[in-house]
């Protein structure tokens, strides 16, 4: 499938979501091992009952994440990775989930924007760095894009989850149902067979465009689904759902000032 048949075959795509699932690693993707690179940004998001997402590290005690990664009612922990690649673990004091996200649906329906910042008990640590959030901007269709998270590298295989690894995708365009996320996938396969991309444990991680100054986040990872041409049901190696932040800035502003609105709170009991 060449690309512009890709790109103009978006808006069919609809039809094809009922694949889709929350992207839970990072199918064909290359671990991260350079202490000062993308480990300084990029954490683990887990829950108490074991199940595993991504975040993005925005403040030294904020994550932005997905918010259907955050639907039960237990508590939140996040864990990175430090210099010396041994795990970090601070627990998730608040939550604030973007209004517009409906709990209790599948991400096919795409049910308002999923997005959620975590407001930690207290700062990772100097061995960690938050993405600028004002360089934040879209992606373009056509634009190549790394998504990065501590998902599987294999769908059938959990124990392949919690290393962090990094792809690159390909920006094909957008699919608007009741919200509007940004598709990506393999640009050697196009989602017509299995290839790159998000999978089990990658909700919630940063999707990064590269700039002059390094990497600029741009969004976040909602869901992914298998190739048009798979063999048997699968959930990876087809699309890549992203969540852009450019539309999605001024809550994300509101959402941090609340959080440290409720830290301060803390702090004079």
């Amino acid at each position: 499938m060449r690309f512009e048949n890709v790109t103009g075959a978006i808006a069919g795509l609809v039809s094809f979501l009922f694949l889709a699932a929350p992207a839970q690693a990072v199918l064909q993707g290359t671990p991260l091992r350079e202490p000062d690179g993308l480990r300084r940004s990029v954490v683990a998001v887990e829950s108490g009952d074991g199940e595993l997402c991504s975040g993005a590290l925005v403040a030294p005690d904020l994550v932005l994440t997905a918010a259907h990664c955050l639907t039960d009612r237990v508590a939140y922990r996040i864990v990175g990775v430090d210099r010396g690649f041994r795990k970090q673990t601070v627990r998730v004091a608040a939550i604030a989930v973007h209004p517009t996200f409906v709990p209790g649906t599948t991400p096919r329906t795409q049910p308002g924007v999923d997005l959620a910042l975590l407001k930690l008990e207290r700062p990772l640590g100097g061995d960690f760095g938050p993405f600028d959030l004002r360089t934040a901007g879209g992606i373009a269709e056509g634009e190549m894009v790394t998504v990065a998270g501590f998902g599987v590298s294999s769908e059938r295989v959990k124990s392949s989850a919690r290393t962090l690894r990094q792809v690159q995708l390909l920006a094909v365009g957008n699919v608007e149902v009741a919200n509007r996320v940004v598709i990506a996938t393999d640009r050697t396969r196009l989602a017509e067979t299995a290839g790159a991309g998000a999978c089990r444990g990658d909700s919630g991680g940063p999707v990064l465009v590269t700039s002059q100054g390094g990497y600029r986040l741009s969004g976040i990872v909602s869901w992914s689904s298998g190739a048009l041409r798979a063999n048997g049901p699968n959930a990876c190696g087809g699309l890549t759902a992203i969540t852009s932040l450019r539309e999605h800035m001024n809550w994300i502003r509101q959402a941090t000032s609340s959080l440290d609105g409720m830290a301060d709170s803390w702090a004079r009991r």
